[in-house]
């Protein structure tokens, strides 16, 4: 049986996001690296990452604010550190949808028009 490894696209975004967003997000923060298999989002946001998977085939994965706390993030966001206690809310959905032991392919990318965040990491193999 081939191990794959997991690798997670977490998103941070404003209220008024769209898909659009989201997208160029995604596409700023993917170049060059392994295409992801499961996109995140903080469990009370999930309903737009939720439609972009869809559109990807792929599962969307709700993270509590009690994990996306406890994750240790490379950038430190005022708004991020503010709103939901984690320098980087992309970064914090990546690594703990991600599960134990995950670390960041790419920091947070910040999508053209400011309205969205996007941060890639890799699980372990399963």
């Amino acid at each position: 049986m081939e191990r794959r490894a997991v690798i997670v696209a977490g998103f941070g975004f404003r209220s008024g996001a769209d898909i659009a967003a989201l997208r160029a997000a995604l596409a700023c923060a993917q170049a060059g690296h392994p295409p992801v298999t499961a996109l995140a989002a903080p469990d009370d946001k999930l309903a737009l990452v939720g439609e972009l998977a869809d559109t990807m085939a792929l599962p969307a994965i709700a993270v509590s604010a009690d994990a996306l706390q406890g994750q240790q993030t490379p950038t430190r966001s005022i708004a991020s550190l503010s709103a939901r206690a984690t320098g980087s809310v992309a970064e914090a959905c990546a690594l703990a949808a991600a599960g134990p032991g995950a670390r960041l392919l790419v920091t947070r990318h910040i999508s053209p028009d400011r309205m969205a965040t996007c941060a890639i990491a890799q699980g372990p193999a399963t």
